[in-house]
Parts: structure tokens; C-alpha cells; sequence
């Protein structure tokens, strides 16, 4: 993409040129972070950049954080993960069950869910749980659909679609210092189209998250993707993010995906969508539950 930022044509611009500015200056330094982001998803995240890290340490970083602690227990209990429907009473048993992937998910989930009650954010509340929600959704899809369509690690599908929306999240965030972009809806939702995609990847290598969990949420939205070989895990995110967007509206999913490389690639039409719903529709929901939605 390219980066270069234009003058503004009028003053109504001056904003969306000055945000546009500060967004091309925090890319050029390399180092993005999420302001406010809860620091125990950090520590979970830094911590399993360890490939040598040990149970013992995950519980016990976990463990600091009790509200952390008891939706991982959610998880583990979740339809989802709990064929068996015997409870797990143990943050140990249930952190051995989910593994250090589904882990990272439900830190990041949590700290993601916990962003609207920062000060800082006040006053962005709504966009915050409507992007949230958003993220689940298609998190809870890209996990049904690994696991049917795929050899995708479903547990990897379920954190690219919790991250898909990362760098919208990122805007959001940082427009709250810039209060009359809101004003201008289409300058803003412009902004967001421009630059989620660039965001994101300089995001996830700053959290040194895997070169395909950067390329899937990166590349996710691109509906003419071609590539050889079986189905990957951006194939999996875009028929991901395509269905849960599309649930709703199910009479719309045939148009949708038409002609779409991913969806053939899976061989998914409307009549196996409709079964995927009816197989995976309380897994869908039990794992959005879990996940705080």
C-alpha cells in the first residue's frame, strides 16, 4: 500500500489529514502498539513467545489475573472444548485442555473485551463492543470452519478471526484523540478501509504473532486471493469473516460467494453453509459466550 499522505483539498479534511498524518508517522517507526491494552494479555502474550516456557508459568501468570482465570474456565468448559460435559474445576487441568494457542486467544479476548472500560476510551463504548462483538463472530465461524473444511489448526483460526479486526480496533483507539472525525462518518470509515489492513500487520510483527496469523489478517479481505495448494488459514478467515457477516442474511450467502476462490477451494455452497449451521450453531454460540459476548 502505499503510504503517501495527501494534502487536504479543504478545511473539512484537516482532521482526517492530521489523523492520516499521525497513523503514517506511527507505522514509519516499525513499533505499534494498542494503547491502553490491558497489561496481563501482554505479559501472556510475552510470555508464551517462550517456546520453552512452562505450564507451571502460564498458571501461574494467569492465575494474577482472576477475572483472566475464570473465563479461561469458561472456555475449557465450553461445548466447544467439553465433548465429554464432565466440569473442569482447575486452572491447571483447564489451561492442559485449551492449550497455550487457545490461551493467547482468551487472553487477548479478555483484554479486548476489557478495552471499553478504560478511562481513556470514555465516550467510545458503543464502537468498541459493536467491534468486539464483531471480532467473536468471526473468531467462533473461522473455528467451525477449520474444523470442517480444513486442516487449519481450528484453536489458530479462532485467534485470526479474535485479530482480524485488530487494526480497526488500533483507529478506534487513536481516534479518540481526534473527537471530530466522528463528526464526518465517511472520512472516518475511509480511514479505516485505507489503513486497517497496514495497521494490523504492524501491530501483529510487533507481537511477533506467526507469519500466517499476519498474512491471514492482513490478506483476509482480499475476495479474488489466488494460491496454490490446500486451504490455508487466510482462506479460512476470509469464508470466516464472509459467513458470520452474512449470518443474518443466509438467503444472501450463495450471491456472496460466487466466484469467490476460498469458498471453492472449501467447496461451500449455500447447502453446506445450512449444514454447518445446524451442526456447529451451539459450538458457534457456546464459543462466543465464552468468550465474553
Amino acid at each position: 500500500m502505499n503510504t503517501a499522505v495527501q494534502t487536504p483539498k479543504n478545511t473539512v479534511d484537516t482532521e482526517a489529514f492530521a489523523f492520516v498524518q499521525t497513523l503514517a508517522s506511527e507505522l514509519s517507526k516499525g513499533k505499534v502498539d494498542l494503547p491502553s491494552f490491558p497489561d496481563i494479555a501482554l505479559r501472556v502474550r510475552k510470555a508464551l513467545s517462550d517456546e520453552n516456557v512452562s505450564q507451571d508459568h502460564i498458571v501461574r501468570i494467569v492465575g494474577s489475573e482472576p477475572a483472566l482465570a475464570a473465563r479461561l474456565m469458561q472456555i475449557a468448559n465450553s461445548a466447544a472444548l467439553n465433548m465429554s460435559g464432565k466440569p473442569i474445576t482447575e486452572l491447571r487441568t483447564a489451561i492442559n485442555r485449551m492449550g497455550f494457542n487457545m490461551v493467547r486467544s482468551a487472553a487477548i479476548a479478555f483484554a479486548m473485551s476489557q478495552l471499553k472500560k478504560v478511562d481513556s476510551l470514555r465516550g467510545l463504548e458503543g464502537p468498541l463492543d459493536t467491534l468486539w462483538k464483531s471480532s467473536a463472530s468471526v473468531a467462533a465461524m473461522s473455528h467451525a470452519v477449520a474444523r470442517r473444511y480444513s486442516k487449519v489448526n481450528p484453536d489458530t483460526a479462532m485467534l485470526a478471526g479474535l485479530l482480524h479486526g485488530i487494526g480497526k480496533l488500533y483507529i478506534l483507539t487513536r481516534s479518540s484523540k481526534h473527537p471530530n472525525l466522528f463528526a464526518n462518518p465517511a472520512a472516518y470509515n475511509q480511514i479505516v478501509q485505507d489503513w486497517h489492513s497496514p495497521v494490523a500487520k504492524a501491530l501483529l510483527e510487533n507481537w511477533d504473532m506467526t507469519a500466517e496469523i499476519v498474512a491471514a489478517v492482513s490478506e483476509y479481505e482480499d475476495l479474488e486471493r489466488h494460491h496454490t495448494g490446500p486451504v490455508d488459514l487466510t482462506d479460512v478467515l476470509t469464508v470466516g469473516n464472509l459467513l458470520a457477516s452474512c449470518k443474518e442474511h443466509p438467503d444472501s450467502i450463495q450471491i456472496n460467494m460466487n466466484d469467490i476462490p476460498a469458498c471453492k477451494r472449501m467447496n461451500i455452497d449455500q447447502v453446506s453453509y445450512q449444514k454447518l449451521i445446524e451442526e456447529s450453531e451451539h459450538e458457534i454460540e457456546a464459543l462466543k459466550q465464552a468468550l465474553g459476548v
